[in-house]
């Protein structure tokens, strides 16, 4: 269908939606495709998008479709609301690691996808299927799709909480990122995506599935993913992708970060140099005490570089606690000086790698000076972000 056409009924269908009217679709009798960058949802109930259909996909196409991206899902299975356009994908409900592998070189031959989105081995959790082998029937699947097809992008991530075995998730999910590294070292394209941090036990459900918020955070984390890596989701056309299909910002560029509630800016307190100063919100000024660079550090990750000292963005301390500080540091690279991005309503927030938190404001102050730390994931205006370019 024309892309002009596509929209239109994407807005259609939108409204439908936002008015309290979903429409279930039946499988049709050949798969939907619009021609454009085939990306292959796999995994289990939760791709399907159990319990209403649709789960993770409909936010992702959207944000996709708003930014400009051309995207065929693909894959044996369908279902979803009219809100997802798109709706053939590879999510099988109750499927375990082993059930995948036995299916994914067939179905990777068949639809050939530049790019998957790999979510799997929650089934095997609560069957208590063989855990302690269970990392390396994963590493067996990502072995298999790369083999397959050399070209396919392979978005790995770690499993989403589940409510009643959080030390077994913790536990495989701690396999997972060797696993990808070790690939990712050897050439082969496979990218972790932190999809733990990204939900809560709050965003469940059932305890096991996400409720409505829970599959659209893990919509943006899949979406923050793609777009960090160039060519895993094609080029936009039209759109407005700020990272023009590098990612989410233009990494050559400073940016003044200005804040949703308070219409003040990011600021190195004092004009200082010095490891450890703190980060405070200030009147706009547009000097480079207020100017930042997002350098990405892989895996849709980036550090935060201050232009007046050249230090990063750092959790204070390694900390984990809500209301820790945010200060400025040497670069370590270190996991409390990444931050993945997520953008709600033109504004973005900053999620710490290290924590899942995110920086804001502390207490929603407006004043000038107001102090910059981490915080429990809630989506206020004061965890909200605009980017504004200044050279």
């Amino acid at each position: 269908m024309h892309r002009i056409g596509r929209r239109l009924l994407l807005a259609v269908t939108l409204c439908v939606a936002l008015a309290g009217g979903v429409v279930a679709q039946s499988a049709p009798a050949t798969a939907e495709s619009n021609g454009g960058t085939r990306v292959m949802p796999l995994g289990d109930s939760i791709t399907e998008g159990y319990p209403g259909g649709g789960g993770y996909r409909v936010g992702l196409w959207q944000r996709l479709a708003q930014y400009g991206y051309t995207t065929d899902f693909v894959g044996s299975a369908f279902n979803g609301p009219a809100s997802l356009w798109d709706h053939d994908h590879e999510g099988h409900g109750g499927w375990r690691i082993d059930q995948i592998d036995a299916n994914v070189v067939n179905w990777v031959r068949t639809y050939q996808p530049r790019t998957v989105l790999l979510h799997i081995g929650t089934n095997d959790i609560t069957q208590n299927r063989d855990l302690a082998n269970a990392p390396a029937r994963l590493a067996s699947v990502i072995d298999k799709i790369t083999s397959t097809s050399p070209q396919t992008d392979v978005f790995v991530a770690t499993l989403i909480p589940v409510s009643f075995a959080d030390s077994q998730v913790r536990a495989y999910n701690s396999a997972i990122p060797g696993i990808v590294s070790s690939r990712a070292a050897a050439g082969k394209k496979v990218h972790l995506v932190d999809m733990y941090r990204a939900l809560t036990t709050a965003d469940l459900g059932d305890g096991v599935h996400p409720n409505a918020t829970g599959y659209d955070k893990m919509a943006a984390a899949w979406f923050t993913a793609l777009r960090a890596v160039p060519g895993s989701i094609g080029n936009p056309s039209g759109g407005s992708d700020p990272g023009q299909g590098s990612g989410p910002v233009d990494t050559s560029a400073w940016y003044a970060l200005v804040n949703r509630n308070s219409g003040k800016a990011l600021d190195v307190y004092n004009f200082s140099t010095a490891d450890g100063a703190r980060i405070t919100q200030w009147s706009r000024n547009n000097g480079n005490q207020q100017q930042w660079q997002f350098v990405n550090a892989g895996n849709g990750y980036y550090k935060v570089k201050s232009r007046l000292s050249g230090k990063i963005l750092d959790v204070s301390a390694r900390s984990t606690a809500d209301g820790a500080a945010i200060i400025q540091w040497s670069d370590n690279n270190a996991a409390n000086q990444q931050f993945s991005i997520q953008t709600i309503d033109g504004y973005v927030q900053l999620i710490a790698r290290h924590s899942g938190k995110a920086v804001e404001v502390q207490g929603a102050s407006t004043a000038d000076g107001g102090n910059i730390v981490q915080y429990s994931d809630w989506n206020g205006a004061n965890q909200q972000w605009q980017l504004v370019k200044v050279g």
